[in-house]
């Protein structure tokens, strides 16, 4: 298989965690990649996910990563499993390559690029010496990363395997003429970020400008699908595909998720026949 051509000579790593910056955990990280590839150009995308919030660092990723040239590698590490059986991985997909466990946390920004392989690293040439039982961000996923940016093929790390993790939240679903998401993501603006795409919408036949019929926790809302927040009155709410390609419930100059008291991981259900 053809390597990915990067779109710039420098390789780039991304780092996204619910570290935070108060300890020394990520500066232990780039420091284990610049050990192994002294010529990566390191970039913070956060670490301030929620504590052990697979669905928050899925949406954050999902929304940088499209951003970044071709080639980059994603590292992200919310893993409330460290130490136990779960796995770690690589996925290599049509523009990128993600490190990270195997806890769903990758596969949003994954699906998006449409993956081609995933790996489980169990290559130990490809760790630190010395693995701990509770950071495999430093001593798994960091040198796994570096590697990759030194154009190591990924098949080198492990085996490819086909039982990865695919939570609920990566993809919603059709059921007699409804389409099943829910909320990923709430943002300081009280705007409720779903899980359905504006390409999961044009499928079903809705585009901007139509009205949609949307159930949030037993309450349906008929809403036009806007191009901008100022197309309704204020205080009013409204559909719109916000800057990361999802469908967002929002109030024009008001706090959505207070008005609605909708929560990250409520059932957000477009109707077609309401």
């Amino acid at each position: 298989m053809k390597k990915h051509e990067r779109d710039n000579s420098l390789p780039i790593i991304t780092l996204l965690s619910d570290f935070g910056l108060k300890d020394p955990y990520v500066a232990e990280m780039k420091a284990v990649i610049l050990s192994i590839c002294p010529e990566a150009h390191i970039i913070d995308v956060s670490h301030e996910i929620e504590k052990f919030n697979i669905r928050m660092g899925a949406f954050v990723l999902a929304s940088a990563a499209p951003h970044f040239p071709v080639g980059t590698v994603h590292v992200a590490v919310v893993d409330p499993g460290v130490g136990t059986k779960r796995r770690p991985i690589i996925v290599e997909t049509e523009r990128c390559f993600y490190v990270g466990p195997d806890n769903g946390l990758l596969m949003l920004a994954a699906q998006k690029e449409g993956i081609r392989h995933v790996y489980h690293v169990s290559n130990q040439r490809y760790m630190l010496p010395q693995v701990s039982r509770t950071f495999h961000g430093r001593d798994v996923f960091s040198p796994a990363a570096a590697h990759l940016a030194r154009d190591c093929p990924p098949s080198e790390f492990g085996p490819e395997i086909h039982d990865y993790a695919l939570p609920e939240f990566a993809k919603p679903r059709m059921r007699k003429g409804e389409l099943l998401g829910e909320v990923l993501h709430i943002d300081d603006f009280g705007n409720i970020v779903s899980n359905i795409s504006a390409e999961d919408l044009k499928k079903m036949g809705l585009r901007e400008g139509c009205l949609l019929h949307v159930r949030l926790i037993g309450e349906t809302l008929a809403l036009k699908l806007c191009s901008a927040y100022g197309e309704v009155p204020a205080k009013k709410p409204l559909g719109i595909i916000g800057s990361s390609d999802f469908l967002e419930i929002s109030i024009n100059k008001g706090n959505a998720s207070k008005a609605f008291k909708v929560k990250i991981g409520d059932s957000v259900h477009v109707l077609l026949n309401y």
